[in-house]
């Protein structure tokens, strides 16, 4: 079974707002969809983290290469392609495209063999996980309190609030967001902050890192997320040391050699990468079974689309101490492009997916609502 064509979709008209500096508009077109067309019949499902203009553009160089491949051959195919591609994009949008790529070929494997993708990615380790809503952090004066009561009325049982400000005013201020946060949902949620680190020129370094961990540690935060800019390997080295709560980061890095000095050097307590730019669910096992070995943890980056959230439930079916998946909401990227949207149990957790492949049933006329009927193919 070989490659016959690849389809490129952008989402347009929901993109979630982002926290960026520069910040996210809902026209905007953050997130991308693939769907690989094989010669007997059978299509795969990707999602890339990045727009289609770079898709379409990394799609068009690697294109000599791929059209007539193996569909069946995820892990060869996907470094095959990133060796190519060396002088022309490693780390950047060539590789949030080839991630894309090795998502949907992952699906068709699936597919063809009649296993569900977590089986072909070593074994069910888990039938369920619990995943955490993923918000951005807003004014207490400004409906955020009823905005966290509503995740907890859905049954999420873990939040994670970032951006939107933090670290960009005070630290009362910082205190007031989280304490307000824990005062509404009470201590049985667990809470997760994301500083935002990586936003542009982020203003804060080791010592306001360190003294924000111990005031998170006092509202029992799960772990801090991103609170050096990252590349900050020495700093984050230094606060993972001495922080008296779990630091998290590493979701912009990509390909599993740019993890390692941070695995090995126990820069972070857990890693996030994000299978929809590292290179796919080839790379993201790679790196997360590096990470177990080196006694670090690992939870899948998850701000992308449900086919983003599927490949995340199936990597997370596949590793020994996975406990979360990440949960952007509100995104009808993700909540609205399935037949069937994700559900919930009353423990707050998502099942993990049994049928063949990803196990993903597209809503074709909300991806065409989505994607407004825009699809380049390469043939």
């Amino acid at each position: 079974m070989n490659i016959r064509a690849i389809r490129v979709m952008p989402l347009l008209g929901e993109t979630p707002i982002s926290g960026w500096d520069h910040e996210t508009q809902p026209e905007d077109n953050l997130h991308t969809l693939i769907a690989v067309d094989t010669d007997e019949g059978l299509v795969g499902m990707g999602s890339c983290y990045t727009s289609a203009a770079l898709v379409n553009g990394a799609i068009q160089l690697m294109l000599p290469a791929v059209l007539g491949e193996s569909a069946l051959e995820p892990e060869r195919v996907s470094e095959k392609l990133h060796q190519i591609t060396f002088w022309q994009g490693r780390g950047g949008a060539v590789t949030h495209a080839i991630s894309g790529l090795d998502i949907a070929l992952w699906d068709i494997l699936g597919q063809t063999t009649g296993q569900p993708v977590g089986r072909l990615l070593g074994g069910y380790y888990r039938d369920s996980i619990k995943p955490y809503a993923s918000m951005i952090f807003a004014s207490p004066a400004s409906g955020f309190a009823e905005t966290l009561s509503g995740l907890v009325e859905r049954g999420f049982r873990a939040i994670k609030l970032g951006w939107g400000g933090f670290g960009l005013k005070d630290v009362a201020y910082d205190e007031e967001l989280v304490r307000t946060a824990r005062d509404t949902v009470g201590d049985e949620i667990e809470l997760m902050v994301d500083a935002g680190g990586s936003g542009q020129f982020w203003p804060h370094e080791y010592k306001w890192a360190l003294e924000t961990a111990h005031m998170l540690h006092d509202y029992g935060v799960r772990w801090f997320e991103e609170p050096l800019r990252p590349d900050d390997l020495t700093g984050y080295v230094a606060l993972t040391a001495r922080a008296p709560l779990p630091i998290t980061g590493c979701e912009v890095l990509t390909r599993r050699q740019s993890f390692l000095p941070w695995i090995q050097q126990r820069a972070v307590d857990i890693v996030q990468p994000d299978s929809t730019k590292v290179g796919g669910l080839s790379e993201a096992r790679r790196i997360a079974w590096m990470a177990y070995d080196h006694h670090v943890g690992m939870v899948s980056h998850g701000w992308n689309t449900v086919v983003g959230l599927y490949a995340d439930l199936h990597l997370a079916a596949a590793m020994p101490t996975a406990q979360y998946v990440e949960y952007i909401t509100p995104s009808p990227y993700l909540d609205d492009l399935t037949v069937e949207p994700p559900q919930l149990d009353a423990d707050g957790c998502l099942a993990i997916p049994t049928g063949p492949g990803l196990d993903i049933t597209i809503d074709p006329d909300k991806l065409a609502h989505y994607t407004r009927r825009i699809e380049t193919v390469f043939c």
